[in-house]
């Protein structure tokens, strides 16, 4: 059955790869690129600093760099463990796909951008909820574009993106729970 999985897995991803074009490489390039976000991490800073202010942001630029340190050092420990080959390095796949990012890591699974993405879609769209209700699912759309872009430039499998998405979702929310009990015994006095 994982066989299976892991087959279907594949097609999956040769089929979503493939839609792409050169028309629109660079655009999902510029995407997938990890500074590309800085401003969007700017603005939520901004943001939150206005809504909570100074000791707050301080406290959550803690937790924020905890969170991220997290998914990125799980998601290592992940890629370490199962060691299953990125798209790009994949027999069978490699000479079925349109592979254009600047370079192609040993492993994927899961995705470090996917679970970065989403924790930080999570952690700050639920935090910012009482203000901007509707900026978690902006977030979220973000995220899942980001994402996506992963497919597009050939280094992810579908499952990579899926498993990053959902650790992600869950280190946002428990970091966003860790936060508020921070809040409460810290700042909130």
């Amino acid at each position: 059955m994982l066989e299976q999985l892991i087959e279907y897995d594949k097609e999956l991803f040769i089929y979503l790869n493939n839609l792409g074009s050169e028309t629109w490489d660079n655009l999902w390039l510029v995407i997938t690129n990890k500074f590309t976000s800085i401003p969007l991490y700017a603005a939520l800073l901004f943001l939150i600093y206005k809504k909570f202010g100074w000791k707050a942001l301080l406290l959550m630029v803690v937790v924020i760099a905890g969170m991220i340190t997290f998914t990125d050092q799980m998601t290592n420990l992940f890629k370490d463990t199962f060691q299953r080959p990125r798209p790009c390095r994949a027999e069978g796949v490699m000479d079925l796909m349109r592979y254009i990012a600047p370079r192609c890591g040993k492993y994927g699974f899961f995705s470090g951008h996917a679970s970065n993405s989403m924790s930080t879609a999570i952690f700050a769209g639920l935090l910012l909820r009482p203000y901007l209700k509707n900026l978690i699912y902006l977030l979220i759309i973000w995220s899942l574009i980001v994402t996506y872009s992963r497919i597009y430039v050939g280094v992810h499998y579908p499952l990579d993106v899926i498993c990053g998405i959902t650790f992600g979702a869950i280190a946002g929310f428990g970091f966003y729970k860790l936060n508020q009990f921070l809040l409460n015994k810290f700042i909130s006095k």
